[in-house]
């Protein structure tokens, strides 16, 4: 209970008490709620028409994030989380009961819910394209309604930043970037798990110190403009962090005047610390404002004439890919980059936009019907089916040649000559001839008859996964400008299925 008093706000010792114990921690931890009203109705309203249908549920996205050639994809493990913890609590039902839309004999099957069915996805890390399913669930349909609008939010939000980081990483050419972004980042969540995914996405640290925890991943950082003016001068405040963090000495040297003030300071201090026989590693400068690619370099001239030119020249300041790159072309002498508020808020382009669409339904036969939903726009027309996705790679470079979606239930052989072709305009055709490609199936198992049957690795694993990833990328799918788009495909009998259903429905209007 909150007690107002004197306009002022006194917390009740029993409410302090109880959090103390955690019961707000823990009911924090149950997403079980975090959902769209409307997965609920439709659940009642499956409930009350009993039907014990299976159904196949895609996730998957239309357009590439940031105008590029490819997406990152991420946060399966929050994913996996949770449907392991998926129920419904007393406090949960009773709130529903509270909305006065939900009948007694639907809350009391919600109290026994938990999810039996399969999840198929494609693991953290891996690059992937539009429109092929980056997760598919094979459910009874109340269940696999329930989980689409968590499973949107988690692969969506950590998607685009582990793409947005990919990119920003691209552009420093091989220089570290550290995430920075906490403090701009959209509430809690979004810091956390958004830097899980730059981490994903290859920066080599975060400031985020929960991230840190949580994640085991390498945390950074330096000090900030207020170290020093707390000071009585700069050299000082140099002086002073130098003896503290001797193997970590960034000095911030735009406080009052970079080529004047900060950087003569800082060579002092690296003068006086050479002469004290301490190591010198891990130390340098950071640039927060001005015109970053004249300051770095004059600055680094003037290191570099004192003996330090192996120093870190740092910079921040509103950076993203696009304004690296700038730089990089300018011959900017940054070697390190803290990069914030465009990377963790993904700044222009704030959306991965993935969907969940119905694909199948099970007949009594037990084979999947496949189904599609139609649109005035023809990127907007699903693919129907119980499908996977193969990965085909030019066998000589190992690059990714395209991505191929086929129905569950075909196979195909490396021996083969395969035939791959544009459905959206399919006479434009290529045959790969046998054995100068190779095939790897990337939609893999992660729940099977709600046993989670897969194991997450640790976060640093899975950045340098990504970063194989990448690799298999030509530079030109990489590029900025009007990048080379890789080619997802139909097989040919799925192409057929959905031209069939096509005409089909069509002829129905």
């Amino acid at each position: 209970m909150i007690v107002v008093q004197s306009e002022r706000i006194r917390y009740d010792t029993n409410v302090i008490n109880t959090m103390r114990k955690g019961e707000f921690a823990m009911r924090a931890q149950n997403l079980t709620l975090l959902t769209d009203l409307y997965e609920l109705t439709m659940m009642q309203g499956y409930y009350e028409n009993p039907s014990d249908q299976i159904v196949v549920f895609d996730a998957f996205y239309r357009k590439n994030p940031c105008g590029g050639a490819y997406a990152v994809c991420a946060g399966l493990e929050q994913v996996i989380e949770y449907v392991r913890d998926l129920h419904f609590s007393p406090d949960d039902i009773d709130y529903l009961r509270s909305l006065h839309i939900f009948n007694d004999d639907f809350l009391e099957y919600l109290r026994g819910f938990h999810f039996t069915g399969d999840i198929y996805a494609i693991p953290e890390g891996t690059v992937v394209f539009p429109r092929e399913p980056l997760l598919k669930v094979v459910a009874p349909i109340m269940e696999a309604q329930l989980v689409e609008t968590a499973i949107l939010n988690m692969i969506n939000h950590q998607s685009l930043i582990a793409t947005k980081a990919s990119r920003v990483v691209y552009a420093a050419k091989g220089d570290g970037i550290m995430e920075f972004g906490l403090r701009r980042a959209q509430g809690p969540d979004a810091g956390i798990y958004g830097a899980r995914a730059a981490m994903i996405g290859g920066c080599i640290g975060t400031s985020n110190v929960l991230t840190g925890q949580m994640f085991d991943v390498p945390v950074k950082g330096t000090h900030a403009h207020s170290w020093i003016m707390s000071f009585p001068d700069e050299y000082t405040a140099f002086k002073t962090y130098a003896k503290m963090y001797p193997e970590a000495c960034i000095l911030l040297v735009d406080t009052y005047d970079v080529l004047e003030s900060g950087v003569p300071n800082a060579i002092r201090v690296f003068k006086e610390m050479r002469a004290e026989g301490l190591p010198m590693k891990g130390y340098g400068i950071r640039i927060d404002s001005g015109d970053l690619a004249y300051l770095s370099k004059k600055a680094y001239q003037m290191l570099e004439a004192e003996g330090f030119g192996d120093a870190i020249i740092s910079a921040s300041s509103d950076l993203d890919e696009y304004l690296i790159d700038s730089l990089k072309t300018q011959g900017a002498k940054i070697n390190s980059w803290g990069v914030g508020t465009n990377l963790i808020t993904s700044g222009d382009w704030p959306a991965f936009g993935g969907v969940y669409k119905l694909a199948a339904v099970m007949g009594p036969d037990g084979t999947f019907i496949p189904k599609i939903k139609l649109s005035e726009n023809s990127e907007k027309v699903t693919n129907p089916g119980n499908k996977t996705v193969y990965r085909i790679y030019e066998k000589e470079t190992g690059k990714i040649k395209a991505d191929l979606i086929a129905l569950s239930e075909e196979t195909f052989s490396e021996k083969e000559p395969l035939l791959l072709f544009d459905p959206l305009e399919p006479w434009k055709k290529t045959l790969l001839p046998a054995g100068s490609y190779t095939l790897k199936e990337i939609l893999i198992p992660i729940f099977q008859k709600g046993r989670c049957c897969y194991t997450s690795p640790k976060v640093m694993d899975i950045r340098t996964f990504c970063q194989q990833e990448l690799n298999t990328l030509w530079d030109e799918t990489k590029r900025f400008v009007n990048p080379h788009k890789v080619h997802v495909d139909l097989s040919a009998k799925l192409y057929d299925t959905k031209i069939e259903l096509l005409d089909r429905m069509s002829e129905k209007r």
